[in-house]
């Protein structure tokens, strides 16, 4: 086999990883509130900070000619990665796990992955792009699909409840404005300096609402420890880092398509691991906003 050839499947296994370890990690959180009742705000501030740290220790092993504060160098970019941390990556990782905690992993996911849609419309309102036939498709399969998922149906029962839903829309769009700000960001910086930042600014923040030391660590057993580590580490640090070293060794639209794998990670971990049962139209929906999702990934990596 070729060396090139080695590459590609180093690629692939880092990309089918990442994102296989981000939908776990939606999963295990979803265990740890549910069953484990640990406090998804002391869960958001722990999840940030150590990430952050460990992002940026990863930076620096890799890097070590490059300072990790040289993000810092002027006002104008202290500001932008100050907006981005607080109205970006706190808002997206609050409001997503709020969404699983209010309702399931499967479900947040979901919700969540509608933000290229909402990117799409943001696009088409400014009148940066022109409204196309995708858009009006990609349209009526996200209010097709969420409708299904969240009702199976019906009009008059809604089957997920609605702080669920509520963070869901807005870990969507959130996650709308984190993708298009940090545009600004990442034409100058690494993603992995930028985000590693991005988690420990947003950690520090909300460390006020919920402190990461205020936490009773002697009531955790061995397996609590264990998922929390792997739900900090493992589905957040580790997973980012293993999607962005893929574009290493492959193209953009092959890590996009392969990142897909996220959300069916979640929904079949959820079914099979949490026993989350599923009516048959919601299933019709699941089908359908994985469609939207594989459709907006080709369209973006074209």
């Amino acid at each position: 086999m070729t060396n090139n050839s080695n590459q590609r499947l180093q690629g692939i296994f880092l990309a089918i990883v990442g994102a296989s370890l981000w939908g776990l990690g939606g999963t295990v959180s979803d265990f740890l509130f549910q069953q484990r009742n640990i406090d998804i705000n002391w869960y958001v501030t722990a999840r940030l900070i150590i990430s952050g740290l460990a992002l940026l220790a990863l930076f620096k092993i890799m890097n070590r000619q490059k300072s990790i504060f040289a993000i810092f160098t002027n006002v104008h970019t202290i500001i932008q990665l100050v907006i981005f941390s607080i109205f970006g990556m706190l808002l997206v990782q609050y409001s997503y796990m709020a969404s699983i905690n209010y309702g399931n992993a499967a479900i947040a996911t979901l919700l969540q992955y509608i933000a290229p849609v909402y990117i799409i419309l943001w696009y088409v309102i400014r009148r940066k792009e022109k409204f196309k036939l995708f858009d009006l498709v990609a349209i009526v399969l996200t209010l097709s699909g969420t409708f299904l998922l969240l009702t199976n149906g019906s009009f008059n029962k809604l089957l997920v409840a609605p702080p669920s839903v509520i963070w869901g829309i807005i870990s969507g769009l959130s996650l709308t404005f984190y993708t298009i700000y940090a545009n600004q960001l990442l034409v100058r910086f690494q993603s992995v300096l930028v985000v590693g930042w991005a988690m420990l600014i947003s950690g520090v923040v909300m460390n006020f609402k919920a402190s990461i030391w205020h936490f009773n660590f002697a009531s955790l057993t061995i397996s609590t420890t264990a998922y929390l580590i792997f739900g900090i580490i493992g589905g957040t640090a580790i997973a980012f880092f293993f999607f962005i070293k893929s574009l290493t060794y492959l193209t953009a639209k092959e890590t996009t398509l392969y990142g897909t794998i996220e959300p069916v990670m979640a929904i079949v971990a959820s079914a099979v691991w949490l026993k989350v049962e599923f009516l048959p139209l919601q299933l019709v929906g699941i089908i359908l906003i994985i469609i939207l999702i594989l459709a907006l990934s080709l369209k973006k990596a074209s």
